[in-house]
């Protein structure tokens, strides 16, 4: 794989910062329509390729103790937590704490800016793991996706039977989520790879129709929390 333009020094700077790549996706997920039973979908294709473009980490700003969405948002989706991870997280790093989390509606929020994966169980984030995503000729899809399917075992059909395992189709040209091994370096054919663990839970997670939120560092503003 080629390695990113970026020094490797610079990509160990990634926080995983939620309000900088999770949380700030409230209004991306309010004006989605996923919650009210719709959803979009960009051209977009397959799983591992070549290196991603050059793109500085998101810095990790100060986190308020109650975050919650905009009132202007209109949405049911409030985030009530997130996880309190105080140190950088690097590509293979994976947190997942659903201890005493109460069941409720499922949201995954993704910032490639952030180069961050965060799962939402009633508000609560409960998982956050560092992500591959598209390459230069193959990008992720920005926007917002219902799983469309579930596929333990998923073999990809454009790209010489590719393994996917854990895959969760988020469109109908073949952009999933999917069991990868996450380094620095790798890339994807635009499906976003987490690591294999993180992505045996997140499949047990979800269900089809839990909708999925993609952005490229979509930020809200935080004045009014």
């Amino acid at each position: 794989m080629a390695k990113r333009t970026v020094s490797k020094t610079t990509a160990r700077t990634i926080f995983i910062g939620t309000m900088a790549g999770a949380i700030l996706l409230v209004v991306a997920v309010a004006g989605s329509g996923l919650l009210r039973g719709r959803g979009g979908a960009e051209p977009a294709s397959g799983p591992a390729a070549t290196a991603p473009p050059p793109q500085a980490p998101a810095p990790k700003p100060a986190q308020p103790a109650a975050p919650k969405a905009s009132p202007a948002a209109q949405s049911p989706f409030t985030v009530k937590r997130v996880l309190d991870i105080r140190e950088p997280l690097d590509h293979g790093d994976w947190v997942w704490d659903d201890a005493g989390v109460p069941s409720g509606p499922m949201v995954v929020t993704i910032d490639m800016q952030a180069q961050t994966l965060s799962v939402f169980r009633g508000g609560y984030e409960i998982g956050v793991a560092v992500i591959l995503y598209g390459a230069t000729d193959k990008p992720t899809p920005v926007g917002s996706y219902p799983i469309m399917e579930k596929d333990i075992d998923h073999v990809s059909n454009i790209y010489d039977n590719a393994p996917m395992p854990y895959g969760l189709r988020l469109t109908n040209d073949g952009v999933f989520i999917h069991a990868s091994d996450v380094k620095w370096g790798n890339a994807t054919h635009g499906c976003i790879g987490v690591p294999k663990p993180f992505a045996k839970r997140l499949f047990a997670a979800v269900k089809v129709g839990d909708p999925v939120v993609i952005t490229n560092g979509k930020k809200m503003d935080l004045s009014h929390l």
